[in-house]
């Protein structure tokens, strides 16, 4: 018969398990403004006045990482201008193993935002080895040919990886991503959104798209096959930009994604998280009644230093 001592050491291995089985891996949202940052370069009205002089307000480009606490391995989603700022915070959201680093960079497109951070894995700064840097054909030879980038390359601070659309990249055996692509600005590079997927949990990432109707694929549809999305939210609504035409830099309004998303039931409705934020978004602010139009519909602005498990 066991004694209540056995009884006892039973009990603390069941809970110790159960600490096991709550390291899931999640997503840590590392920033959520657009590609140059919160506050701007040059902004000095109001939408960044008080922010220059208040660093709480400050909000880094958007990226995202995932992590998986049970391996201590990490990867970024976009590589951007914050990579100092985001690496430190990184560490403070998912302390690492040893060295501070990370396992891996997947790129959505060659804007500013999105992979110039890419120069602090360069000899002038970290100095890594072969770091992975998965990216879509016309991303990988952009980075290839393409100084200082192909520097990086060609010192194996980055090891360039081929990634197709929908086909998914598996991580290791909790984690895959796998990139799909969108309609954007394609400049120097296809553009592309991505899903993880962990062993409980799915994320959608869609930093970057013109407008949803231009694109083949139906945002509804998306939306209810994760579990959370965090999705284009660069501007607020027309106008935003004065002395500027908003249709040289199309992406879905806020006010537009939340009358289309609007039809959705609230349970689809609370997985959004519009990310993205050009400084003179008012939803920047989270007192602005542009933030409190966004809450009243179930759907929230993505936080930094925000998680969500897989």
């Amino acid at each position: 018969m066991p004694t209540l001592t056995h009884i006892s050491i039973l009990l603390l291995l069941v809970t110790a398990l159960g600490h096991c089985r709550a390291a899931e891996p999640f997503v840590a949202v590392l920033g959520i403004a657009q590609d140059a940052g919160y506050p701007q370069a040059a902004c000095t009205k109001d939408c960044c006045r008080e922010t220059w002089n208040n660093p709480d307000r400050r909000r880094f480009a958007t990226s995202l990482a995932v992590v998986d606490p049970d391996s201590g391995e990490r990867w970024l989603l976009d590589c951007t201008p914050s990579f100092p700022d985001q690496l430190r915070l990184l560490d403070k959201l998912a302390k690492p193993r040893g060295n501070p680093g990370i396992n891996g960079v997947f790129l959505t497109h060659a804007h500013i935002g999105h992979y110039a951070g890419l120069i602090h894995l360069g000899r002038e700064v970290i100095g890594s080895q072969g770091v992975p840097v998965y990216a879509m054909p016309r991303m990988k030879q952009f980075l290839a040919r393409n100084g200082p980038w192909s520097q990086l390359v060609r010192l194996n601070n980055i090891d360039l990886h081929p990634v197709q659309a929908d086909r998914a990249v598996p991580l290791n055996k909790r984690i895959s991503i796998t990139p799909f692509l969108v309609p954007h600005r394609d400049e120097f590079s296809e553009t592309v959104g991505f899903k993880i997927e962990g062993p409980n949990s799915s994320a959608l990432f869609i930093p970057d798209i013109d407008k949803w109707e231009r694109w083949s694929r139906d945002i509804e549809s998306m939306v209810k096959q994760v579990d959370v999305a965090y999705l284009d939210g660069t501007f607020f609504a027309d106008g935003e930009l004065p002395n500027r035409s908003m249709s040289e830099i199309p992406h879905p309004f806020i006010v537009e994604s939340m009358k289309r998303l609007a039809k959705l039931p609230a349970q689809e409705r609370s997985k959004i998280r519009f990310i993205h934020l050009n400084h003179t978004n008012p939803a920047m602010n989270p007192q602005s009644k542009a933030r409190k139009r966004i809450q009243a519909t179930g759907m929230k602005v993505a936080e930094q230093g925000g998680r969500f498990e897989l």
